[in-house]
């Protein structure tokens, strides 16, 4: 079959049947009944129709027929036909207004280089070895693996996530305590649900913070009350002032602000949840990658009974993997699981996938690859921060894939962002994770998905944002310090 012929079932898409009156010719019906499955939007434009020769067995008419009644159409302008190619409709209905009328969106810049943050490196994804993971769990899994999955996910995968979490990051976990799901957010949504159907009303998280946590968190039906975070990270005695008994927190790297949750305060913040009878859900954000040591473990580890860990492969492998993780207190499980009846896993193939992937060393493999990479990104970064924009001060650990820019009191980081947006360089403002606005001005670039020899020019792009007639000039210089070697 050629690519023009298609799985519609074209005998009962024409109807070349006659009119009640009509002596119109076979061909003409036919043309009739094409034009308006092309006028209705049955076949949409660019659409392939068959081969005369197939369409005429179809339709049990002569080859004759079907040609006549294409070279009519194309006389009209429904239908295009090249040499070598497939006859297309080359028309579609036009229900909208006027150009006179209608507003045009302005064209939108198309991104040169990416600084913002999020994102791991999209080029360096493993393809080879995730299509062999795929193939591999595609003909070895057994019959029962294709039927209706478990909703807390498939019991291979959530082993290897146990085994895995016990030896690279420190935490206390078993198959019973893991779910599986589609990412952090959706890992929250699950947990405040269950929180709130446990008489929790009350969630803070941490301010600067992700905005998509604190939407998860009203959406499960919470209050959410922001705490402020300094240089040691999330500060407990803000919370203890907050009626929340739960919290989100971001211990091993914090974002947007890249601080580590201090040993004291990580103490203090499980006892803080022992005291008011609540919990602490820990977001493992992107604690893979710590450039100046190992990753710091994580606190489930400390306390169980207390902390909720979230992970994801989003910021290691992809976020279009949609493949997470949820570690629940033994306690809280039966709580969770009832009030998440309807939760669906992610594909059961893909969580075979993924845990092949960690069985095999690929995935170790992945990430001491990505280490290397991201550290040598970052340096470079900093290093050509510090030669272009000497106003600014790097800040933040040596870990993850992002770094904060403050910048002078007073600097306009909307107007830089609209410079850069102009010329196609992305960039985050700190003040679109702040739940209030703020004095001190600072910004957030992202290194994960973009290229060391993109570096350089993106930061000389920054340089004349920061410094165009659309943002204010800085009120004073201070020389880029390097808070996190």
């Amino acid at each position: 079959m050629t690519d023009s012929q298609t799985n519609l079932a074209w005998a009962t898409l024409l109807d070349v049947s006659p009119p009640e009156r009509g002596r119109r010719r076979l061909h003409d019906r036919l043309a009739h009944a094409l034009r308006t499955s092309i006028r209705t939007g049955r076949l949409a434009e660019g659409a392939a129709v068959p081969p005369s020769r197939a369409l005429a067995d179809e339709l049990g008419c002569s080859r004759w027929v079907v040609t006549e009644a294409y070279g009519q159409l194309i006389a009209e302008g429904y239908l295009s036909a090249r040499v070598g190619s497939a006859t297309r409709v080359s028309w579609s209905p036009d229900t909208a207004p006027p150009l006179s009328r209608v507003r045009r969106a302005p064209a939108r810049t198309p991104i040169r280089y990416d600084l913002a943050p999020g994102l791991p490196d999209l080029r360096a994804f493993p393809r080879r070895r995730w299509a062999d993971a795929v193939r591999t769990v595609t003909g070895a899994a057994v019959h029962y693996d294709l039927g209706l999955p478990d909703p807390a996910g498939h019991s291979v995968l959530r082993t290897t996530v146990a085994q895995y979490l016990r030896r690279s990051r420190g935490a206390d976990t078993n198959i019973e305590s893991v779910s599986v799901c589609a990412g952090v957010t959706e890992g929250l949504l699950r947990t405040c649900r269950a929180l709130r159907a446990e008489g929790i009303t009350d969630l803070a998280v941490e301010d600067p913070g992700w905005g998509r946590l604190r939407d998860a968190a009203t959406s499960g039906g919470l209050r959410v009350h922001p705490v402020p975070v300094d240089h040691d990270g999330l500060r407990v005695d803000d919370l203890a002032r907050t009626p929340a008994r739960a919290v989100v927190v971001g211990a091993a790297h914090q974002f947007p602000t890249g601080t580590v949750l201090s040993p004291a305060r990580r103490a203090r913040l499980v006892r803080w949840a022992r005291e008011v009878d609540g919990f602490v859900i820990e977001d493992d954000y992107d604690a893979e990658f710590r450039y100046d040591h190992h990753p710091v473990a994580v606190m489930q580890g400390m306390d169980p009974s207390r902390v909720f860990l979230l992970g994801s492969v989003s910021k290691t492998l992809s976020p279009a993997l949609g493949l997470g993780w949820l570690v629940a207190p033994a306690a809280m499980t039966p709580a969770l699981r009832a009030a998440n009846l309807v939760a669906a896993a992610p594909p059961v193939l893909d969580q075979l996938a993924l845990a092949t992937f960690i069985d095999r060393g690929w995935y170790d493999a992945h990430l001491r690859a990505s280490r290397r990479r991201f550290r040598s990104r970052r340096d470079l970064l900093v290093r050509t921060l510090d030669a272009q924009v000497p106003e600014g001060r790097v800040a933040g650990t040596a870990a993850g894939l992002h770094i904060l820019l403050h910048l002078p009191d007073g600097a306009d980081t909307r107007g830089a962002l609209r410079a850069a947006t102009a010329v196609g360089l992305r960039l985050a403002d700190l003040d679109d994770y702040r739940t209030e606005p703020s004095a001190k001005r600072a910004l957030v670039l992202g290194y994960g998905n973009i290229s060391d020899t993109e570096i350089p020019p993106a930061v000389t792009l920054l340089r004349e944002a920061l410094r165009s007639p659309t943002a204010s000039p800085p009120t004073r210089t201070a020389q880029l310090s390097h808070d996190d070697r």
